[in-house]
């Protein structure tokens, strides 16, 4: 059981929703990266989502992609990444870490020794978004005898001939974009959503995750009543991206985990 595993158990036992919330590493320089990182747990976040800096996130909004951009300039790199994981786990064992990002630095570092790194780092899971599921014995199959879970997407255009294929070597929980498009594009509606997400949940003991689109405490709430959780990203990283200070980003996180949790 992962991290990620024992963390759904739990919520599941309160009767809560899980709030994920994404940050880019390094964004906008390692030190604040990491005292951002730190204070999400208690902030109410769940499970981190960790972004890795990549030069061409193709899946991505304006909003994430200068924040990797901000993180490449500033020195961030995947084991560097890494480190900030490593010295995450210095004083939080428990709070779930997923890396998300593109296939292409962890195959420049080797799957082996990415795989090897990550378990050491604390990394409990992946999302790599360029990789899909005709390509699993790539990385998704040796994740997951590496003991991390390989965290998959279903979208709108997910339709019930491919959603098996989608979920067959999913672990942890199933991401579902709400919106067609990249990140940050558009509000997710809870109204739109649902039916896809029961659908998906019809075959699936995954818990199903919400995440694009979602901005607001409000519709965090609204998505939680109908998914097993949400995942806020573009939102919290605009903040970071205009400057505010620590304690105002990880205020807002708050809010955003309060709206999640009142369901």
């Amino acid at each position: 059981m992962t991290r990620i595993d024992a963390k759904f158990a739990t919520l599941r036992e309160s009767g809560k929703k899980a709030f994920v919330a994404y940050v880019m590493a390094g964004d906008p320089d390692y030190e604040t990266s990491l005292e951002i990182v730190k204070g999400l747990p208690g902030a109410g976040v769940d499970v981190i989502e960790l972004g890795l800096p990549f030069t061409d996130p193709m899946a991505d909004g304006p909003t994430i992609q200068a924040a990797g951009q901000r993180a490449l300039e500033s020195g961030m790199t995947l084991q560097k990444t890494l480190d900030l994981a490593t010295a995450f786990r210095e004083t939080d064992d428990t709070t779930p870490i997923v890396m998300m990002g593109y296939y292409n630095p962890i195959y420049s570092r080797g799957v082996d020794r990415f795989l090897e790194d990550a378990k050491a780092a604390g990394i409990d899971g992946l999302i790599v978004v360029d990789l899909p599921p005709e390509e699993d014995d790539e990385l998704c199959i040796p994740a997951q005898k590496a003991g991390l879970n390989f965290i998959r997407l279903a979208t709108p255009t997910t339709d019930d001939k491919r959603l098996p294929r989608v979920l067959q070597n999913t672990s942890g929980f199933v991401y579902y974009v709400s919106i067609t498009g990249i990140t940050g594009a558009a509000e997710a509606q809870a109204d739109d959503v649902a039916p896809d997400v029961a659908r998906i949940k019809g075959s699936t003991d995954l818990p199903v995750i919400v995440g694009f689109g979602i901005k607001t405490p409000a519709t965090a709430a609204s998505i939680a009543g109908i998914a097993d959780g949400a995942v806020v990203g573009s939102a919290i990283v605009g903040k970071i991206g205009a400057g505010e200070p620590v304690a105002d980003v990880l205020d807002f996180v708050r809010t955003l985990a309060e709206g999640t949790h009142s369901v």
